[in-house]
């Protein structure tokens, strides 16, 4: 087992100095609502076309073994953009309208760093890291680092076609006229094409709120679905995901045209695994797959901590497919890494840069991958990988039902890891042969290791803040 690092030990200054703009690359992150590990063509999906997003696998990176910050949402993008596991930031469970939990301001952000470093940053879609959305009580993507955002607080509404609640830089916009994830392409393009100085280096976030309910899709693509899907639903949900391949082939095709592709690292993932059908009254079309892997959306199982991960920079990345884990939360310290930023000194960092994975060299993780989520459907709350192998833990809370609450938080602090699962990964990605009774010395030193980190995120974890506060 790769040494643990102290778990009191905050990131430490290792990078150089600020590099040229020239040598800085672009950076395009291409984050999918609910998208199942198994939902995409070049992931396995028999049905499903994707040829864009198969298209940029077989020019980049397929990485098998990507995972997201948290099983759900909110949690989940807070981590991609801290590069901090979502507990140390006070965001425990998806954000309802209006709620005190929010991403704080003292929190450092991808785009505040990049910008710091000369970038131009955008953030285009669901942002879903606040309850007050668009409203002076709590910060909003203009807050943390985005120059230009154009932005929901959660879902597109009432639907994904001709939504009418999308706000551009704190005004609202309106009722639009066609499907979010085209809308949100062309508001990122748009971006890239009017900005002042091309020569310098930009950072788009694009937050495509597909193929989370409420599910719409285009008449066109969902008949071509009919005779494979045999019901409707079900080929609004296959459709809904070719449509978001449609947008990112906009994107990637932008990036050509502008001809900034072969300095453009792009980076393809999901929030989460994907939505459970039936779940709640309008998760009817909600028929995405895990592919192999076991659970889905809410839980800490693989199938709803492990996304799809595509990464391509033609000027750079050779084509291949990487086993090795690679995590949302590792993203801010490796495009630090690329861009010569200094990473933030004053909070423990979670995330390893993986810039050696991308010039094929080998990648060591600093410290385990970690997961903890309260209201995980299933048993296990808390998770960590360790090279192949993954303990899960059971706490002695039981299923704290209700949203997040001083109370709920007060459980989540003081809860206690009273039992284990342990899997072999590499042997069994579906998680179904507990190791527990015969490897004792892996089995040790894995829960040494977890309960080491879930004691420390415990002691981080904030308590939920009321009222307006920035």
């Amino acid at each position: 087992m790769p040494r643990l690092l102290p778990l009191a030990l905050t990131a430490v200054l290792v990078l150089p100095t600020l590099l040229p703009a020239a040598e800085r690359p672009n950076v395009l992150v291409v984050l999918c609502d609910d998208l199942g590990y198994g939902d995409l063509g070049c992931y396995g999906h028999p049905h499903i076309r994707t040829p864009h997003l198969d298209q940029l696998a077989k020019e980049g990176l397929r990485l098998t073994d990507c995972y997201a910050a948290a099983p759900v949402c909110s949690p989940s993008r807070a981590g991609l953009l801290t590069g901090r596991t979502p507990n140390r930031l006070g965001v425990y469970d998806w954000i309802p309208p209006g709620h005190a939990m929010h991403l704080k301001t003292e929190e450092t952000t991808i785009a505040e760093l990049l910008k710091s470093a000369g970038y131009d940053t955008a953030q285009v879609g669901k942002w879903h890291c606040n309850g007050q959305f668009n409203s002076p009580k709590q910060p909003q993507p203009g807050d943390h680092g985005f120059d230009h955002w154009f932005a929901t607080q959660n879902n597109a509404s009432p639907r994904h076609e001709n939504p009418n609640n999308f706000v551009r830089n704190g005004e609202k916009v309106g009722p639009l006229e066609g499907f979010s994830c085209q809308l949100v392409a062309d508001e990122g393009i748009r971006w890239l094409e009017s900005r002042k100085d091309p020569e310098k280096p930009f950072f788009l976030h694009v937050c495509f709120h597909e193929p989370h309910e409420p599910v719409e899709s285009p008449d066109d693509l969902v008949a071509g679905y009919a005779d494979v899907a045999k019901n409707e639903d079900k080929a609004q949900y296959f459709a809904n995901v070719e449509n978001l391949d449609k947008a990112v082939g906009k994107l990637v095709a932008a990036l050509d045209r502008l001809g900034v592709a072969e300095n453009t690292l792009v980076f393809f993932t999901s929030d989460n695994g994907p939505e459970t059908l039936n779940r709640y009254r309008s998760a009817n079309r909600s028929w995405g797959s895990p592919g192999k892997m076991r659970g889905m959306k809410l839980h800490i199982y693989e199938g709803g901590i492990r996304v799809a991960g595509i990464l391509r920079w033609k000027g750079r990345i050779e084509s291949d497919t990487s086993r090795v884990p690679v995590s949302s939360v590792d993203l801010l310290p490796t495009l630090c890494e690329l861009a010569g930023v200094d990473l933030p000194t004053d909070k423990t960092l979670d995330g390893t840069s993986f810039a050696p994975l991308l010039d094929g060299n080998p990648f060591v993780r600093e410290k385990p991958l970690f997961w903890h989520y309260y209201r995980a459907i299933s048993k296990p709350r808390v998770a960590v990988r360790d090279g192949d192998w993954k303990i899960v833990a059971v706490w002695d809370a039981g299923r704290t039902r209700g949203g997040v609450s001083p109370a709920t938080v007060k459980v989540i602090k003081e809860a206690k890891l009273v039992d284990y699962e342990l899997y072999n990964l590499r042997d069994d990605p579906s998680e179904t042969k507990d190791l527990v009774g015969t490897h004792p010395e892996r089995l040790a030193a894995m829960r040494e290791a977890v309960n080491a980190i879930y004691a420390d995120v415990q002691a981080e974890s904030p308590q939920l803040s009321t009222g307006s506060q920035k």
